[in-house]
C-alpha cells in the first residue's frame, strides 16, 4: 500500500472541528482501536469472516477521521474482503498476512497521532535551545 501514514491536513481539520474535545476523542480512538484490532485478530484465529466486518469497519472510520490513511485503507481492505467471504461463505484465512500487519500499523499510527496531539512535545529544537544546552 502506497498510502501515507497520516494525512496531516485531515488531522488538523479534525482537531479544529473537535476543539477542546479533540484529546478526549483521540483517547476514544485509542481505546476503540485496541478493541477493534483484538477483535479482528480473534475473528481471524476463528476463521470468522462475519466477525471481521464490524471491527474493521469501525477501525477504518475512526482512523480516517484522524487522517490515519494507511491504517484506514488496510482496515477497509480487510472489511471488504470479509464481506466478500461472508457472501461467498468462504474462509478469510488468505488475509492472515494482512491482519498480522494491522497491530503494528495501528500502533505506529497512534504513536504519530499522539505525538502530534501532545502540546508538550518539542517538535524541533531552535537555535536558542541548542545554545543553552537542551
Amino acid at each position: 500500500m502506497d498510502e501515507i501514514l497520516v494525512d496531516w491536513d485531515e488531522f488538523r481539520a479534525t482537531r479544529a472541528q473537535l476543539g477542546a474535545a479533540f484529546v478526549r476523542i483521540l483517547g476514544y480512538f485509542r481505546e476503540d482501536g485496541i478493541k477493534s484490532v483484538a477483535a479482528i485478530e480473534e475473528a481471524m484465529r476463528a476463521r470468522d469472516a462475519r466477525g471481521l466486518v464490524m471491527p474493521a469497519h469501525t477501525l477504518k472510520s475512526e482512523a480516517r477521521q484522524f487522517g490515519g490513511e494507511k491504517l484506514g485503507a488496510l482496515a477497509e481492505d480487510i472489511e471488504v474482503f470479509a464481506r466478500h467471504c461472508v457472501e461467498s461463505q468462504t474462509s478469510p484465512e488468505e488475509y492472515l498476512p494482512r491482519v498480522v500487519t494491522l497491530r503494528p500499523l495501528f500502533e505506529e499510527t497512534l504513536a504519530a497521532l499522539e505525538r502530534e496531539a501532545n502540546p508538550l512535545v518539542q517538535r524541533r529544537p531552535s537555535g536558542f535551545d541548542r545554545a543553552i544546552g537542551y
